[in-house]
């Protein structure tokens, strides 16, 4: 009966999404006002993957499923602990985690009943690991948002994209319809059964552009109609490099700034909806053993401080080891930028993008009046600031140490900075505008 009542929700999802133009409900707005000035959130890549540690695209390597399958019979994550990762990743200063509730390889980290091929029927570990950290979320007030894959490089009926064609799929048992249903009664599992979610994060449009399936329907109003009857405050994002299709919340930019494409995976138009930015500590999003190359606390407090002068969120990801713990380096890296955070964030939570684009020198944030000059070049020494408004008085953020301006003969102002220590991450100066 639960299962037939879950086709029915779908099925009547998808009816609604042939009809109206999308308007974002009053509980959307009020999630979308309420995620811009969070600013800053996790990402968790999570799965059997991490026992092969070699990043979680591994089965598209070659491997064929069912041998790939058989570690989910070694998956014993024991040393996983919901309130240690919660409790981490909140002292970091991030307001929300995105965690992949299942990724490309088809494993369902959670106590799903569509599929044995899960956290809980298929590991010796028996837990369910999302139930545990979203009961954790909810306790220590961190907004939790899941990550769902549109791709199954296991499952027969989903139709063979780009990706995943070594696997051993029988191409012939394709049915685009039967794994439309399969997910949808998935998302109705984890919008149903496990607390409130703010926002689900879609991945996996891009498999089916390419010259075969160019043309493919994705079905996603339905989807998104479902969603949203089934939790009328939960977004939809979509990792689908293009601009955001209707019925979408949240705008992603994947391992780039807004507008950048530095990776070849953005450079899209930039909408008026939310922006968030996700990006690595290291090279790889799942858990890669000789990864090691992680970006220093500096270079992550900067991302974040210009994600945040163009109006946009950082979701920092982790991959967690096989043995449920976040990776040491990955959590000194959550203190560090904890620690700034403490002391600089109000320059970052609810905050807007800054009065001009970023220069060499660094950005801005606004908040109100209050205008943040973040000077994250260690050289700079006077800066022009092209504002539109009138600067009242600057002065250093830290210690309240007046900084000397003039006006500009062309409009805004020059700012002249003071001496400050070497390796400074951030200088920022509080200017006071009109």
């Amino acid at each position: 009966m639960k299962k037939c009542l879950l086709s029915l929700c779908a099925a009547a999802a998808f009816m609604a999404g042939m009809a109206q133009s999308y308007q974002p409900s009053p509980e959307i707005k009020a999630s979308q006002q309420q995620f811009a000035a969070d600013r800053f959130g996790i990402f968790i890549h999570w799965g059997i993957y991490s026992l092969f540690a070699q990043g979680e695209w591994y089965l598209n390597s070659g491997i064929k499923q069912d041998e790939y399958a058989k570690a989910a019979r070694a998956f014993y994550p024991a040393d996983f602990d919901a309130a240690e990762w919660v409790s981490a990743i909140k002292d970091s200063g991030a307001r929300y985690i995105t965690f992949t509730s299942r990724h490309h390889d088809g494993f369902s980290m959670w106590d799903t009943e569509q599929s044995d091929y899960n956290i809980v029927d298929a590991t010796p570990f028996k837990r369910d690991v999302l139930k545990e950290l979203s009961d954790e979320c909810q306790r220590q007030g961190i907004h939790l948002h899941l990550y769902y894959s549109h791709i199954d490089w296991g499952r027969d009926d989903y139709p063979l994209g780009r990706t995943g064609r070594h696997t051993g799929k029988d191409s012939l048992r394709a049915d685009y319809p039967h794994y439309y249903d399969f997910m949808n009664r998935q998302l109705t599992e984890l919008l149903t059964n496990y607390g409130p979610v703010r926002a689900i994060w879609f991945d996996g449009w891009w498999d089916q552009n390419n010259r075969e399936t160019r043309d493919f329907d994705w079905q996603l109003p339905g989807q998104y109609d479902l969603i949203h009857s089934l939790q009328p405050s939960c977004m939809v994002a979509n990792n689908h490099h293009q601009e955001p299709i209707e019925g979408e919340d949240i705008q992603i930019f994947e391992r780039d700034l807004p507008g950048q494409n530095t990776a070849g995976l953005s450079g899209q138009g930039i909408g008026s909806l939310p922006l968030e930015t996700c990006n690595t500590m290291n090279g790889m999003w799942g858990y890669k053993i000789i990864d090691q190359d992680y970006k220093s606390s500096k270079e992550l407090i900067h991302y974040l401080v210009k994600a945040a002068g163009m109006g946009a969120n950082l979701l920092l990801n982790i991959g967690p080891q096989p043995n449920g713990q976040l990776p040491a380096t990955s959590l000194d890296r959550l203190k560090e930028i904890g620690a700034w955070m403490r002391a600089n964030g109000e320059t970052i939570y609810g905050t807007s993008a800054g009065d001009f684009p970023a220069r060499e020198w660094g950005t801005t944030t606004r908040l109100g009046n209050r205008l943040f000059v973040h000077v994250l070049s260690d050289g700079a020494t006077e800066i022009d600031l092209p504002l539109a408004r009138k600067a009242r008085k600057a002065f250093a953020y830290a210690d309240k140490t007046p900084v000397k301006f003039t006006a500009n003969k062309e409009g805004g102002i020059r700012m002249t900075l003071p001496s400050r220590p070497a390796n400074t991450i951030d200088y920022i100066v509080e200017l006071e505008t009109d």
